[in-house]
Order: C-alpha cells, then sequence, then structure tokens
C-alpha cells in the first residue's frame, strides 16, 4: 500500500470533520468567504487570502489546519506537508461551488 493510500485511510474523516468542527456561525461565513472569491483553497492544504482584507481570518483558520496537520503527521510519522496535501484533497471535494484553488503551479482554478 502506498504511503498516500495509507495517510488516507488512516486519515479518514473522522479528522476531517474535526478539521472543518467550526461554529456554524464561521463555517457559514467560511463558506461566503469562499463563494465571494475572498478565500481560496492552495493545493498545500491551507487557506489562501484572495483579497487582502481576510487575511486576519485566514491566518486563524491556518493556525487552526497547522495544528490539526502537525498532530496527524506526528502519529502517522510523515511530513506535514504530506498531511496537508491529503487534506486539500478533502477540501477540494468539500468546499461549495464557486470556490478557487491554487494549484502548486501556482494557476489559479475555480470548482
Amino acid at each position: 500500500m502506498t504511503l498516500w493510500r495509507t495517510l488516507l485511510t488512516s486519515i479518514g474523516a473522522g479528522l476531517m470533520a474535526l478539521m472543518l468542527n467550526l461554529p456554524p456561525a464561521m463555517a457559514d461565513q467560511l463558506d461566503d468567504l469562499r463563494a465571494s472569491g475572498a478565500i481560496g483553497e492552495g493545493y498545500d492544504g491551507f487557506a489562501v487570502a484572495r483579497d487582502p482584507s481576510v487575511a486576519g481570518q485566514v491566518d486563524k483558520i491556518n493556525k487552526r489546519r497547522e495544528q490539526i496537520y502537525e498532530k496527524q503527521a506526528k502519529e502517522q510519522d510523515v511530513p506535514v506537508s504530506a498531511v496537508g496535501q491529503i487534506f486539500a484533497k478533502k477540501i477540494v471535494n468539500r468546499a461549495p461551488d464557486g470556490t478557487w484553488f491554487l494549484k502548486q503551479n501556482g494557476q489559479w482554478t475555480q470548482k
């Protein structure tokens, strides 16, 4: 079994739900900001401020994600970046239509 498949199996939906376990108002706000294009999602599993006015919110989101990624990386004995990339794939699947995604090559694409 490949490292990626092992990580995907180990991480599972439970940790993803934990990561996105924002209070309903915050989750709605994140989806609204994604839909407006102010916040995008990076290939590395971290949010990206497309509008400078939301940089503070993106920092808070990314600090929470980083804590979760670090914990999972330690448990799986893998790099944090590997966990982030796996979560990025899950975020793509769960994000609402209209969300912008930053690819590794620097190009933006919209869901």
